[in-house]
């Protein structure tokens, strides 16, 4: 007796899974290394304040988004075209 192939993951599925691990893993890696230069700049710089780390985390967590974004939606990214299927024949 064979065992019942498993089902292929729909296409929905797939893109969730990427998405959520995508913007987890740049968000913890991003706003980590944030928090790890505001924790340097608060203590070097300005006198032990609190507003650097929360400056550095939120570029951090922002940057994570732009990148997530961009792998999900190609047209964002700088100096690419998305062609009409009618001039995508022509060449």
């Amino acid at each position: 007796m064979s065992s019942p192939s498993p089902k292929p993951a729909s296409s929905e599925d797939i893109i969730s899974q990427r998405c959520v691990a995508c913007r987890l893993t740049e968000l913890v890696v991003k706003a980590g290394i944030g928090f790890g230069i505001g924790v340097v700049a608060s203590v070097i710089l300005f006198k032990r304040r609190t507003w650097p780390l929360a400056l550095t985390t939120g570029f951090g967590a922002g940057a994570a988004y732009a990148d997530c974004d961009r792998s999900f939606n190609p047209a964002r990214m700088p100096g690419t075209r998305i062609l009409p299927a009618s001039e995508q024949h022509k060449q």
